[in-house]
C-alpha cells in the first residue's frame, strides 16, 4: 500500500484511466467486429462507412495513448486489405 500522498494519488489517478481506456477499447473492438461482419456478409454500402469509422477509432486510440502507433497502423492496414478484396468481388 502507498504511504504517500502523491502514490495515493497515482493509484486513483490509474485506476479511472484504466477504466476509460478500456471503454474505449471496448468501442474500438466493437467498430472493427461490425466491419468484419459486414464483410464476411458482403453488404457493400455499409462498408465503406463502418472502415471509416473504425479507421478513425483506431487512429484516435493510437493519439491517446491507449495502442500503440504502430499496432493501430497494422489494424488499419489489415481492416483497408479486407475492404478492398470485398469490394473487388
Amino acid at each position: 500500500m502507498a504511504h504517500h500522498k502523491s502514490a495515493k494519488k497515482r493509484i486513483l489517478v490509474n485506476a479511472k484511466k484504466r477504466v476509460q481506456n478500456h471503454s474505449y477499447i471496448s468501442t474500438v473492438r466493437t467498430a472493427v467486429k461490425k466491419l468484419r461482419a459486414a464483410a464476411t456478409k458482403g453488404e457493400l454500402q455499409d462498408i465503406n462507412t463502418l472502415f471509416e469509422n473504425a479507421q478513425s477509432l483506431l487512429h484516435k486510440a493510437a493519439s491517446h495513448g491507449i495502442l500503440h502507433r504502430n499496432n493501430a497502423s497494422r489494424k488499419v492496414a489489415r481492416l483497408a486489405a479486407l475492404v478492398k478484396k470485398t469490394t473487388a468481388k
